[in-house]
């Protein structure tokens, strides 16, 4: 695995990453437009496709980076299937991931870009993945969460999280922003690094390897995981108690790679909690015990809210409106605000069959503005609360109970 060198980090949490009808739409349009050269091939064949914004540009991930994301960065993913074997066109599903220290530039210009590629597929099932962090800075910090936005071309269309489209997923940190640059070289003997991991279930019942760069230090030694800190001479692997088997042999796994870098140069040690030398670990960290994980406080369920966002006056305006099937205007765009529901919160963007161009590419930047400001005004609205983003007509299974209240 590629190691990496530092400088500045950056925080979205502290920024608008909207900025609507600012500089940033402005740059770009101008570094891009709608002829964006990366996506003369995109969705041409099956698999996956990854590009990251760099300087306000799409560029190709390289194929043997596929599944490892940096926080300081944002990506946009394309997944390209069949939805039968004997299906005669591709279906896609469309992501963009948005890490913790990503700039406001690069969130905004991937939002941007990934509408604009939904405009150039003409309505394909997309899914956009955001926002890799929570708000607060907690064991949540680090847990798999994410923004989540689809234009369904078929009722009911479930997508997978971005971690789930990779064997193995991991999100380091660092960035192209923020002073990061991957080296070929074997990683030093000299270095520092801790990793959180566990592992996501796919709906299909495959567990996935979920690994995180966290903090080297006592604050991040969360109950529940399995720990690997890597410090070059040598790879230490503790296993806490509430650790499941497979966490324990997947992240060995994960172990033996990394010592595979340096060639025998790195001596692997094993500590189970409450186990021989457990403390060791603990001490290298400068922690006693370990932190408790963290349990969700309950949600009031709330009213549902919508609002919508129009052009018709000729310039872009966002109103609240009565919460009712009936306002659905084909001409326009809304946004039904149900992130106050204890059990599936979400905040859901419509597209009407006319919408224009203009609201159909703002629209999930209102939506991602639109619950950063809710964070501001209570620290009950996470702003990685899932946007569920769909067409006229393809609207997800759930979509009019909420709508009407009835779910």
């Amino acid at each position: 695995m590629a190691h990496l060198t530092k400088l500045t980090q950056y925080n979205i949490e502290d920024s608008n990453i909207a900025l609507l009808g600012s500089d940033l739409e402005k740059n770009v349009r101008e570094h891009g437009g709608d002829k964006e050269a990366a996506w003369e091939h995109a969705g041409t064949s099956l698999g996956l496709q990854i590009w990251r914004i760099e300087q306000f540009h799409v560029v190709e991930w390289p194929a043997d980076r596929y599944g490892c994301f940096y926080d300081g960065d944002s990506y946009i993913v394309l997944h390209t299937y069949k939805r039968t074997p004997d299906a005669t066109s591709y279906s896609y599903n469309l992501h963009f991931w948005l890490g913790q220290q990503t700039t406001q530039d690069e969130a905004g210009t991937a939002a941007y870009k990934t509408v604009e590629l939904d405009d150039r597929k003409s309505g394909i099932n997309t899914a956009f993945k955001g926002s890799s962090h929570q708000v607060k800075a907690d064991d949540a910090k680090y847990r798999s969460s994410w923004d989540a936005c689809s234009i369904p071309r078929s009722p009911g269309l479930r997508v997978f999280p971005i971690p789930l489209l990779f064997p193995q997923f991991y999100c380091l940190r660092g960035g192209i922003a923020t002073g990061f640059h991957h080296v070929t070289e074997p990683p030093p003997l000299d270095m520092r690094k801790l990793y959180r991991v566990n592992l996501s279930r796919h709906s299909a019942g495959r567990l996935n390897l979920v690994v995180r760069e966290v903090p080297a230090e006592a604050s991040s030694l969360i109950e529940g995981d399995v720990y690997v800190l890597d410090l070059g001479t040598k790879i230490l692997q503790f296993n806490t108690k509430q650790s499941a088997g497979q966490e324990r042999f997947k992240s060995a796994e994960f172990v033996r790679s990394l010592a595979n870098e340096r060639k025998g140069e790195s001596e692997v040690v094993v500590y189970d909690e409450g186990g021989p030398g457990a403390s060791l670990f603990l001490t290298e960290l400068g922690a006693e015990v370990l932190v408790p994980a963290s349990v969700e406080e309950a949600t009031e369920s709330g009213q549902a809210a919508l609002y919508r966002l129009s052009d018709a006056t000729g310039s872009i305006s966002f109103t609240s409106v009565a919460v009712s099937k009936d306002l659905l205007s084909t001409n326009d765009a809304f946004l039904l605000d149900n992130s106050q529901d204890p059990v599936r919160p979400a905040v859901y963007v419509w597209l009407g069959r006319y919408a224009s161009l203009n609201e159909r590419r703002l629209s999930l930047q209102y939506a991602q503005n639109y619950l950063y400001s809710k964070k501001r005004e209570t620290s009950k609205v996470r702003v990685t609360i899932p946007i569920i983003k769909q067409e006229e007509g393809f609207e997800v299974a759930d979509f009019f109970d909420k709508l009407s209240g009835e779910a």
